[in-house]
């Protein structure tokens, strides 16, 4: 049995020579496919799939070309990470290596080169997908993890300070914290950081997650240029330097 016969991939691409064959291509690969030509086409689908009126659904993954006419690729990308936390996979041409980096530090899960080849693009595809479903044990409803007078609650992906005010975060920094508050006091190297956050290996972009742990650190740190919970471990990583505990919390 295919696992992955129910999973709706969104393909955003402007160039109907590509995407049509490659649409083809992955509905042979047991994969349900939304085609779109721009990125406001996009958008409408999502629209219209989170109040219900598509029969195709949310997709279980986005993969978007960079490079459109109107609005690009890394603007839906961010849209899409921020607001929807669906997995993205950026379809990238050759020589563009600034907007690949830009993919994945705003929080694109993994990228494919064009020309690519079609087979390998699936096994990213199922690879993301697998990461995307994998997940630690539901916690119990209004659990929480405490430290340093924040808590993060993973079932409404919230944020509270310790005045009590709800911070917002995005999706690429709820999924940095969770890796942190779930390794407390355990250095994490970027490598590590990246495959858990992006679910991808990165060797050449450690600044991806540089960028996000120096977001991150603007929103929970006292002074983000000296930074108490978020310590940088030179030559390792960086670690959550904070005892960590898992609470309930009374949400009305």
């Amino acid at each position: 049995m295919n696992d992955f016969a129910s999973q709706t991939v969104l393909l955003v691409d402007d160039e109907a020579a590509l995407r049509e064959p490659l649409a083809d291509y992955l509905v042979r690969q047991g994969f349900a496919v939304v085609q779109a030509s721009s990125a406001a086409e996009a958008r409408t689908h999502l629209r219209d799939a989170g109040k219900g009126a598509s029969a195709a659904g949310v997709p279980d993954l986005v993969l978007l070309d960079i490079m459109m006419p109107g609005e690009d690729g890394l603007s839906l990308c961010r849209h899409l990470v921020e607001a929807k936390d669906i997995p993205v996979i950026l379809l990238t041409a050759r020589g563009e290596a600034t907007d690949r980096i830009v993919g994945l530090e705003i929080g694109a899960d993994d990228y494919v080169v064009k020309p690519f080849e079609p087979r390998e693009l699936v096994a990213r595809i199922r690879s993301v997908l697998r990461r995307a479903s994998r997940s630690p044990a539901a916690p119990a409803e209004n659990e929480v993890f405490a430290f340093e007078g924040w808590q993060l609650d993973p079932l409404k992906r919230r944020l509270i300070a310790p005045d009590g005010a709800v911070v917002a975060i995005s999706s690429v920094e709820f999924r940095l914290l969770m890796a942190f508050v779930e390794h407390p006091r355990q250095v994490l190297d970027r490598d590590r950081l990246l495959d858990m956050v992006q679910g991808r290996e990165a060797h050449l972009f450690d600044r991806a997650v540089d960028n996000q742990v120096s977001r991150l650190r603007r929103k929970i740190e006292v002074d983000s240029r000296s930074p108490q919970l978020i310590q940088t471990v030179w030559g390792g990583g960086y670690m959550l330097a904070a005892d960590v505990r898992r609470m309930m919390l009374d949400i009305p």
